[in-house]
């Protein structure tokens, strides 16, 4: 028995079933995660304007509201209702994206603006777990749903470049260290669409897997790095929690690893009922 087996069974017919429901369980835990995370970065300027609550109770409410799909994946009422959640969380993370930028980038148009402000790429988390939940209630084939998968996934590791270039642009990457998140997310986006585009090269998803290995031991790394920065002068009491170095955004590396891996095991899985 291979490893895919073991992993997806031996049923190739409903190893696609299996993947979607993992994806499913991914979408609704992730969406549950970000009302902590959320939370504690709009704390930093204590809730100013009434907005920034709206993506802490959508976080909230969204994942109570898609369990019964997940329970019942074949019922038109919770199929609904996941979509209408879907649709919301990309609604709210193009509104986010609008309203970070809104803070000074709109108003100057320089890039130290857009370094210095809420950051901007953060709420497309909401517009890329609403498509990949879309994309779970869709007819694809396997492989172009894994493909799908792929895509999205190299889409987050873009903006983790992104994110990671100008949180660490904030002190002159100080530390050598606070590179390696910024060549890390260059080297899994790369794979990732390179998987997505040559899916049947065997090579190459044996490539990305060992990559979506490397980015949750970065992520792992980051966040101990994160965890003791505020021992480092940043200081010791819980508002250096809010203010330092934020505890949590290196574990997006080993999120979008997971995605990356859930992609792989789809594209094998397709390949392997191909033969």
């Amino acid at each position: 028995m291979s490893a895919l087996d073991l992993i997806l069974g031996s049923d190739r017919a409903d190893a696609h079933r299996r993947l979607q429901r993992l994806m499913g369980l991914f979408v609704v835990g992730n969406l549950a995660f970000l009302a902590v995370d959320v939370y504690l970065a709009h704390l930093e300027n204590h809730f100013r304007h009434p907005a920034e609550w709206v993506p802490v109770g959508f976080s909230a409410l969204a994942p109570l509201c898609m369990l019964p799909a997940l329970i019942r994946p074949q019922g038109r009422g919770p199929r609904r209702l996941w979509i209408l959640m879907a649709a919301l969380s990309i609604c709210v993370g193009v509104a986010g994206l609008v309203l970070h930028l809104s803070n000074t980038f709109f108003v100057r148009h320089t890039l130290a603006d857009l370094v210095y402000t809420a950051p901007f790429v953060a709420p497309l988390a909401y517009a890329g777990l609403g498509l990949l939940a879309l994309l779970n209630v869709t007819d694809q084939p396997p492989q172009d749903w894994a493909r799908w998968v792929a895509l999205l996934a190299a889409g987050g590791f873009l903006g983790n470049l992104g994110l990671s270039l100008a949180d660490h642009a904030i002190n002159g990457f100080f530390h050598a260290t606070e590179w390696i998140p910024v060549g890390a997310s260059a080297f899994a986006f790369s794979a990732l669409l390179m998987m997505a585009l040559a899916p049947t090269d065997r090579a190459l998803r044996g490539l990305t897997v060992g990559l979506m290995g490397v980015q949750i031991v970065v992520g792992l790394a980051g966040l101990a790095l994160h965890i003791m920065a505020p021992a480092h002068g940043w200081g010791t009491d819980h508002q250096s929690v809010v203010t330092g170095a934020p505890i949590f955004a290196p574990m997006l590396f080993a999120d979008l690893a997971v995605l990356g891996l859930i992609s792989a095991l789809g594209l094998s899985s397709a390949a392997r009922s191909a033969r």
